[in-house]
């Protein structure tokens, strides 16, 4: 199982003391934060794309090249990429771009974003986001799988005998998640493809999850990729660290009251009993996130929100340490032991390209 964090690359006053760092603090940092967490042991870094203020990252192929630069081990994705507002060809170049420069270490995650107005800033109508979505991934899925495409739709231009390049490495295409929160079309979507689902399990009950990741396992079995429990499932997750609970609340609160996304809601003891968000000991977040697995089964990818609502990087990276030293050593400990032989791990370029080879000599041993 892959363990991680993901970044929104939120900029956030901090609250505690009323500092805004700028942007382009804000952008060193989340380099420091990506190469700390490879340095903690943990396996996968994730950012986010947006493109209106708060936020800094519009381009996360950018920081991401960057980032694979100074790290040897580090999974690189998104999340999410912003399947229905970029160009489905610039997507499929800019991503076989990074995955040669990281040698492969590249996934990524597509979703719809949370910002209405990027729509009709990028040309786009928000009332066609799941047709969008839905064609855009068609012609994606179809760059990187043929050499040659011939492409005529409703929301581009047709393409004909048009190649991208450069070519995925080794013609294997990155990993592709479909992350939503809300939208049983992509989970469909993504089981018809038997690509991965990445639920973002932040803001939403566990009843709320556990459907739409049985609904996807569900299509994911009713289109021949395998049985339901060997569907790729990911969660996103949002947690806050101390060696006790009580220094752990006191000192996330005020960010957690003042938060752009949540703040001046529900109360913090309301919102960690209703959501996955484990505000507390090392040990309570192992229980917490153990516990996931009862009502979504086993999964292959938890990714951690650690950096955000004005958190300083001192804070962030002290998060890293008791991440990388008591929480995920135990976990993976754990649900490594609970999970089935037949259940199969996050799929990385090298598993990719070996299933390739596989399947390509199971073909020969048939034909001949």
């Amino acid at each position: 199982m892959q363990f991680g964090i993901f970044s929104v690359s939120d900029i956030t006053t901090d609250p505690t003391n009323g500092r805004t760092p700028t942007e382009a603090q804000r952008i060193k940092d989340i380099v420091t934060i990506a190469k700390h967490a490879e340095e903690v042991g943990l396996d996968v870094f994730a950012l986010g794309e947006h493109h209106n203020e708060p936020f800094f990252s519009s381009s996360p192929t950018t920081t991401l090249a960057y980032i694979a630069a100074q790290t040897s081990t580090l999974q690189l994705s998104t999340a999410t990429t912003l399947i229905t507002t970029n160009d489905p060809v610039k997507i499929a170049e800019d991503f076989a771009m990074l995955q040669h420069l990281a040698d492969g270490r590249v996934d990524l995650t597509l979703g719809r974003g949370n910002t209405g107005p990027v729509y009709p800033w990028f040309g786009k109508d928000i009332r066609a986001g799941i047709p969008l979505a839905i064609e855009n991934y068609a012609l994606l899925n179809k760059l990187w799988r043929e050499h040659t495409v011939d492409w005529q739709g409703k929301f581009r231009t047709p393409l004909q005998g048009f190649t991208s390049t450069p070519r995925p490495l080794d013609d294997v295409p990155p990993f592709v998640w479909h992350g939503s929160i809300r939208s049983p079309e992509i989970a469909e979507q993504a089981a018809y493809y038997g690509d991965g689902f990445f639920a973002n399990h932040i803001f939403w009950p566990a009843s709320h999850t556990k459907q739409m990741v049985g609904l996807y396992r569900q299509r994911f079995e009713h289109y021949g990729h395998g049985s339901a429990d060997q569907a790729i499932v990911g969660l996103g997750g949002q947690v806050f660290l101390n060696k006790n609970s009580q220094d752990a609340v006191k000192q996330f609160r005020p960010y957690f009251d003042n938060a752009p996304v949540y703040g001046h809601g529900p109360s913090l003891e309301d919102f960690t009993s209703q959501t996955p968000l484990t505000v507390g000991s090392p040990q309570e977040v192992i229980d917490k996130t153990l516990g996931f697995r009862e009502y979504v089964g086993d999964y292959q990818r938890q990714l951690f929100l650690l950096d955000h609502a004005g958190l300083p990087v001192k804070t962030v990276l002290e998060q890293l340490d008791l991440l990388g030293a008591e929480v995920v050593p135990v976990l993976r400990k754990e649900f490594a032991a609970l999970k089935p032989a037949h259940v199969p791990d996050a799929p990385t370029h090298a598993s990719l390209v070996a299933a390739r080879a596989a399947a390509a000599e199971k073909k020969e041993e048939v034909t001949a």
